[in-house]
């Protein structure tokens, strides 16, 4: 996909701007203090774009501005954003760059989604401890009843959501000339099987969600 360098910048530009209005109108309570936005899908959507490194530069910027203005946990919490963030989008972007069809997104996603839960398990273990102010057996026991759940239903949430998202925002991108059409067409049309898996995985997510609530 051929693109100018200034289109690009600005198209970055504006990923990084809207992934940073989710941190901040669109975040909702997970399970104590851990709160799920969907910046993330706009992230994983500039790394399908343009490459996985654009997905880590819309994070670090988003997370940095996110640490100055709203973010309560500082730069411990902005190291966990980028480390959550890049394992999903990063590596789904850079499965897809190999593959540019929908089982190359397919796999992508899954791959994001489990490698986030992973990254995240060890790193709410190494570093949770330091901006909650918990002593490190007390976040041990919180590991497998509010971490781990909150990761699976941000995973999926990202996942889920990506699928359903990246076309119609690819397609209101190059509607304003800012994405150039490919000369090889992406295979990576959503059939009814994916978006009714879509959609299943958002309605459990929900659930969950409802279930975590009532548990806390």
């Amino acid at each position: 996909m051929k693109i100018s360098r200034v289109k690009k910048l600005t198209t970055t530009g504006m990923l990084c701007s809207l992934a940073y209005l989710l941190t901040v109108f669109a975040r909702i309570p997970i399970v104590l203090f851990l709160r799920y936005d969907p910046k993330d899908v706009v992230i994983v959507t500039g790394g399908f774009l343009f490459g996985p490194l654009t997905s880590l530069v819309i994070t670090v910027i988003v997370s940095l501005i996110q640490m100055f203005t709203v973010s309560g946990t500082g730069i411990a919490g902005c190291i966990m954003n980028i480390i959550s963030s890049c394992a999903f989008s990063c590596t789904a972007a850079w499965l897809y760059q190999r593959k540019r069809r929908l089982s190359g997104a397919l796999m992508g996603l899954l791959c994001g989604c489990g490698c986030q839960v992973v990254v995240m398990m060890i790193w709410n273990y190494l570093i949770a401890p330091l901006y909650m102010g918990y002593p490190r057996e007390e976040v041990v026991k919180l590991l497998p009843v509010a971490f781990l759940p909150f990761n699976l239903i941000k995973g999926g949430l990202n996942a889920a959501l990506a699928m359903l998202l990246y076309k119609p925002m690819v397609t209101a991108l190059r509607s304003c000339g800012l994405v150039e059409a490919p000369r090889t067409p992406e295979r990576m049309r959503i059939n009814p099987g994916v978006l009714l898996a879509a959609l299943g995985v958002i309605i459990t997510c929900v659930l969950a969600i409802l279930s975590l609530n009532g548990m806390f």
